[in-house]
Parts: structure tokens; C-alpha cells; sequence
């Protein structure tokens, strides 16, 4: 039994200090991963919270045949697509903005390489909130997630095949979408 199974015996348990740990352990790689599919800091606050609290709930149907956080992922990212569809169209100015003041910037770069660094930032996140959600959340799930495919299809509730073809036909998406925009710059 490694450590993550334990912690989840023990919570099943009843020792909620055991639930804690998971989530101190995950918080912050689910947080980074919802911005990404709701587009706001936000609302991805509202999902992670959610999530964990739905999980804690659930946690006795946790079969333990994936990674508690590919189950976690999958809650919130449900939980995140019925928000995001009950709140289409909502996403203001000031969104884009968390959104692209969220991303790490390296203490090294220049500024001058974090100013184009952030612009292409912005645009990416701009061509993902236009792109389907079926899209959207398989490039997020691969690229920002850096998910393997058996653990996509087993979020997406979809075969290995077809995380193959969606992903390829959501990266084409993704740079047609991507050269639409007249600032975009692929060579920066």
C-alpha cells in the first residue's frame, strides 16, 4: 500500500486530518489545471473548493483502480464544464486578465521576453475559450496536465483511439483558431 493509500484508508476511516494532506498535496495542481478550462482565477477557486468537498463526500466510491487525482480531476473538470455551460458567455475583460497575469514568468527572462511571453500567453488562452469544450479539455488535459492518453480517456470517459484523433484535430484546431489573431506570432 503506498502513501496515497493509505491516506485514503485513513480518511475513509474517519480522520479527516488524512483528507487534509490530499488536498494540501493537490490543491494547487487542480487549481492551475481548472483556470484553464473555466477561464477565471475565480471560478477555478469555486470548482477546486467544490471539487474537494464533493470528493470528501465520495470518497467511499473511490475504487482505486486510477490515481485519486485523475478521479479528483475528473469531479472537478465535470463539475467545471456544467458550471461553464450554465455560465456561457460570461467571460469578462477582466478574466482574460487572471487568466494570463496566473502563468509563472522565469525570474531570468528579460523584460521584453515576459511581455511576449505573457501576449502569447493571452492569445493561447483566447484561442482556447473559442475552440469546444470537447477540444479544450483534451488540450488541457495533454498539454497543460501532461496527462498520458490512458489517463485521458479515463477522464473523458473515451477510448484510447479517440483521445488519439481529438487530440490531433483540437491541436489543428487550436492553430487555426491561433491564426486567426493578427498579433499571433508562431516564430516568437
Amino acid at each position: 500500500m503506498n502513501d496515497e493509500d493509505a491516506l485514503i484508508q485513513s480518511a475513509l476511516a474517519g480522520n479527516s486530518s488524512s483528507f487534509e494532506v490530499l488536498v494540501t498535496r493537490y490543491q494547487d495542481r487542480l487549481y492551475t489545471a481548472m483556470i484553464s478550462v473555466v477561464g477565471s482565477a475565480d471560478e477555478a477557486e469555486d470548482v477546486v473548493q467544490e471539487s474537494f468537498i464533493q470528493a470528501y463526500l465520495k470518497l467511499d466510491t473511490f475504487q482505486q483502480h486510477s490515481r485519486f487525482f485523475t478521479w479528483l480531476y475528473r469531479i472537478a473538470f465535470n463539475y467545471a464544464l456544467a458550471r461553464r455551460r450554465r455560465n456561457r458567455g460570461h467571460l469578462s475583460l477582466e478574466q482574460g486578465r487572471e487568466i494570463a497575469g496566473t502563468d509563472p514568468v522565469s525570474k531570468g527572462e528579460s523584460p521584453d521576453n515576459r511581455m511576449s511571453r505573457s501576449e502569447d500567453v493571452q492569445l493561447v488562452h483566447r484561442a482556447l475559450a473559442e475552440l469546444s469544450e470537447d477540444h479544450r479539455a483534451i488540450l488541457v488535459l495533454r498539454e497543460m496536465e501532461d496527462m498520458a492518453y490512458e489517463e485521458i480517456a479515463e477522464v473523458l470517459k473515451i477510448s484510447i483511439g479517440t483521445v488519439r484523433s481529438r487530440l490531433n484535430r483540437a491541436r489543428f484546431a487550436l492553430k487555426q483558431q491561433l491564426e486567426n489573431f493578427p498579433e499571433w506570432n508562431p516564430n516568437t
